[in-house]
């Protein structure tokens, strides 16, 4: 659970991530502990990050989609049908989610 102050900074923080606005390697370890513990802090992270590479759809579908945090961020995400093993295609996965 996170307390008030933590889940402020931690927002403000993705925000700027969001926005391609600098943020300090020591900022990014510190949403990334968390991260990789909490899947609504995962989640928020990785809306950030779609936001920052492909921006934020006003619109549509492509909106819908954002909003419901579907689909892969970015070409290295994508599934690729040539790995045998398709625990290896989940090895990126944050701690919580790999034990599922």
């Amino acid at each position: 659970m996170l307390t008030p102050k933590t889940r402020l900074r931690l927002q403000e923080i993705i925000d700027r991530i969001a926005a391609a606005e600098p943020v300090s390697l020591a900022e990014r370890i510190y949403v990334q502990k968390f991260a990789d513990r909490d899947p609504t802090v995962w989640s928020w992270l990785r809306r950030a990050r779609r936001a920052q590479v492909q921006g934020t759809p006003r619109e549509g579908l492509d909106r819908f989609l954002a909003q419901m945090d579907l689909g892969e961020v970015g070409p290295e995400g994508a599934f690729d049908p040539r790995r045998d093993d398709l625990g290896e295609w989940f090895s990126g996965a944050p701690g919580w989610l790999r034990r599922s």
